[in-house]
């Protein structure tokens, strides 16, 4: 019963932080413009009286990717941290130092994963970037 009740809740505030900016962004629109239309999403206004800027789509995404990379990069970087402190702070015991050397191959194939995934992430951006414009 609890468990479901704190999946329900997850759910809820999960749908809720990914509606909240869409909600905010029309309101702030019906609030400048006076009224939200269907064509107003298109509008190159929207982006001023938003706040938002007219930044071209592509360079967006691939710069909340590569924040997004780089991120996840600290964070394996940090998982090596972790396991080389274990491992020099094992004292000899084996226990430790194979836990220590499972975090340093974990967070070692994690940033092979990343470091991929942004080659990739790159190469489909710079190509849909040339489809694009050329």
């Amino acid at each position: 019963m609890m468990k479901s009740l704190v999946r329900f809740v997850m759910s809820v505030a999960l749908g809720l932080a990914i509606s909240l900016p869409f909600v905010h962004l029309s309101v702030v629109h019906a609030a400048t413009t006076g009224q939200l239309e269907a064509g107003d999403l298109l509008n190159s206004d929207f982006g001023d009286s938003t706040g938002l800027g007219q930044g071209d789509l592509t360079t967006t995404i691939g710069s909340l990717i590569r924040v997004a990379l780089g991120f996840l990069g600290v964070v394996a970087v940090v998982i090596i941290l972790l396991g080389g402190f274990k491992w020099m702070t094992a004292g000899g015991n084996d226990e430790k130092v194979g836990e220590a050397k499972r975090l340093i191959i974990a967070g070692i194939i994690g940033l092979a994963i990343i470091l991929s995934a942004y080659a990739i992430a790159s190469f489909v951006v710079s190509s849909l970037v040339g489809a694009t414009t050329g």
